[in-house]
């Protein structure tokens, strides 16, 4: 595969040189559609209602960093059950931003997510002092997150192979905008599964992600009844969802027939909600769909 930081820097600075382009064309007629617009496979990916299971996806798979888990465990309110649904409304605010935001948006929203992690600090059990912003932390957190979003993507045939490696190579410029250097970040599928592979054995499932994730299959009682039920039921689908490696670390079957079940009920979903009205959303969302609607029409 030759070379992954040199692929990753290649592929990373074409992807930040054609971003860079859009937002200047964007600019000079008075628009600014952020770091991605309408006709990036970013935009279509993450306006589809079955990402909602990626996204329950990928804290699951987070969870598993004995780590990361354990540094967010002692400073995260997603584990206070009076907290977490304002916390949850957060991070799924920022993620919005950061995907159909402004620029300046987007670097207002960052900005401040980066100067919170350089404050927040946790302790390992050994006493070793963990820091949240340190790179191979929050490269982890990025990866799960993409690695989520990208395979129910393609397993719900929202794209295809081709596209589903434009997402990828799309998501490094997210990742720069929280600290990450581009030059590190995996720019293709490939490049995502060799990081998975190199990083495996340093995963386990610890009393924190225990924790944490039965905090996720329990309704919040601070969240609507509605939404609260809704979660819990997409956090147990997600379970499904997660490589099989993962599944069994959880103590599930890691069978294929799984994943082929899986792939189907996704499959299913997908097709269902394009026949649905959309749902409400932000405006900012509302705008993005219509674009998104009339470049794919053009």
């Amino acid at each position: 595969m030759g070379d992954p930081v040199g692929v990753a820097t290649d592929i990373g600075g074409a992807v930040e040189d054609a971003v860079e382009d859009a937002v200047e064309d964007a600019v000079e007629e008075g628009v600014d559609d952020g770091l991605f617009g309408p006709s990036s496979v970013t935009w279509r990916v993450q306006l589809e209602p079955v990402l909602w299971v990626a996204g329950m996806r990928a804290l699951l798979l987070q969870s598993l960093h004995p780590q990361v888990m354990r540094a967010t465990y002692q400073n995260s309110a997603l584990f206070d059950p009076k907290k977490a649904w304002p916390r949850f409304q957060r991070t799924v605010g920022f993620v919005g931003t950061r995907t159909f935001g402004s620029r300046a948006d987007v670097e207002t929203a960052a900005s401040r997510v980066r100067r919170l992690h350089a404050t927040l600090r946790g302790t390992d059990a050994d006493g070793t002092e963990i820091a949240l912003d340190d790179p191979q932390n929050l490269l982890w957190v990025h990866n799960a997150e993409i690695d989520s979003y990208v395979s129910v993507a393609r397993r719900a045939r929202v794209v295809d192979d081709a596209e589903a490696d434009a997402y990828v190579a799309e998501s490094v410029r997210a990742a720069e905008v929280v600290g990450l250097d581009p030059a590190i970040v995996p720019a293709s599928r490939a490049e995502l599964a060799a990081y998975f592979d190199r990083v495996r054995p340093q995963l386990r499932l610890t009393d924190e992600a225990r924790r944490g994730v039965g905090g996720l299959l329990t309704p919040q009682p601070s969240a609507p009844t509605g939404i609260a039920l809704t979660l819990s039921s997409i956090a147990a689908i997600s379970f499904s969802t997660l490589p099989r490696w993962a599944r069994r670390m959880y103590g599930l079957p890691g069978l294929p027939t799984t994943d082929l079940g899986v792939t189907v009920a996704l499959r299913a979903l997908y097709t269902a909600s394009t026949l649905l009205p959309d749902l409400p959303a932000p405006p900012d969302i509302a705008r993005a769909r219509r674009l998104v609607r009339e470049a794919r029409a053009s």
